[in-house]
């Protein structure tokens, strides 16, 4: 369970035990401390700007449950189909998640899905809640990859830059490992990428982006299109030197992906300023927490019983109403039996 992870051209070295703390005779790693950290960092930041981007922050922890349970379920499932060989002959070997194996990109898609699901139910608009789950995987991508430094894995090709690293467990998964499974020659000698870093610093930087253009931003849905675009980028470059991917025939999925995804963002973002320029302007491409329902639901004060501003209908009104629906009622049973 102890590796010791080193920089030479740093003269840094870390002996890392994967056992953070244990709990009778469950062990907890430090790779599950660090993914959680990076989730309730995450779920601090939507609360924090519930009321720039108008969700109800009440409503917001509903939203954020069914994500999350999707957002595990889709990685999971991503990861499977792709190492279908590993899971056909043991199925049930599929639902231990402990053993590793969760794809980020399936956790992007079932957390999409789970995100719309729970906006429907809970009468939250999607686009704004988009916008704020963008930043908010930029905060949890950012931590989890760190988790990836404590297991030694998600590392990349060999490098002679000051920064690479190495250590046994990742000189063994080398050895053990042919340069076709790999996408490149290795050696297992020589340090590799810390390519969980260069995703680490690409979501800080990313970030530190999000907010600056969060405060210029025109419409809905623009914080959401930078994360795609971002993200996208970042693991075009970055996939491209790692050596555990998953591939589909000769291309790594994840490059492939993040091409589309970039793509896909810069052409929804033209075609939205285009819009946002002409006369014909749809009425959802706006900032929805500038409206006045918008701005009311981001402070918890909208009634969504009766559609409107919490207070605006009394006891008095609600008992006028009940009053004339049963009169109402009445009148019809009376008509009836005439």
């Amino acid at each position: 369970m102890t590796d010791v992870i080193s920089f030479p051209g740093l003269g840094l070295e870390f002996e890392i035990n994967r056992v953070a703390f244990s709990l009778g005779s469950i062990d907890i790693y430090w790779y599950a401390v660090i993914i959680a950290t990076g989730f309730l960092l995450a779920m601090a930041f939507v609360f924090k700007n519930c009321k720039r981007f108008g969700i109800d922050s009440d409503r917001a922890i509903d939203v954020i449950f069914f994500a999350m349970i999707l957002g595990i379920i889709g990685a999971r499932a991503y990861y499977v189909a792709f190492q279908w060989d590993m899971y056909k002959d043991n199925l049930m070997e599929i639902f231990n998640i402990r053993g590793g194996g969760l794809g980020f990109y399936g956790g992007i898609i079932g957390g999409i899905i789970g995100l719309v699901i729970g906006c429907k139910l809970r009468d939250q608009r999607i686009l704004p809640f988009l916008d704020i789950a963008g930043g908010a995987v930029l905060i949890g991508q950012g931590i989890g990859r760190w988790g990836n430094f404590v297991n030694s894995e998600a590392f990349g090709c060999n490098t002679n830059l000051p920064w690479g690293m190495t250590s046994p467990k990742i000189a063994a998964y080398i050895e053990r490992h042919t340069t076709e499974a790999m996408g490149a020659v290795m050696d297992p000698a020589l340090p590799v990428h810390p390519t969980f870093l260069y995703e680490s610093l690409w979501c800080a930087i990313g970030l530190i982006l999000f907010f600056v253009i969060a405060k210029k931003r025109r419409f809905d849905g623009q914080m959401f299109l930078f994360y795609l675009a971002w993200n996208g980028g970042g693991r075009m470059i970055i996939e491209g030197l790692r050596t555990d991917s998953l591939m589909i025939g000769p291309f790594r999925i994840s490059q492939l992906l993040g091409a589309l995804m970039l793509v896909f963002a810069a052409a929804a973002y033209f075609v939205a300023m285009k819009k946002l320029k002409s006369e014909n302007c749809p009425e959802w491409l706006g900032i929805w927490a500038e409206t006045e329902k918008g701005r009311l639901q981001g402070v918890g004060k909208w009634d969504y019983k009766n559609n409107c501003e919490k207070g605006l209908v009394t006891e008095e009104d609600t008992s006028t109403e009940e009053i004339q629906e049963e009169t109402k009622a009445e009148e019809d049973e009376n008509g009836n039996d005439n």
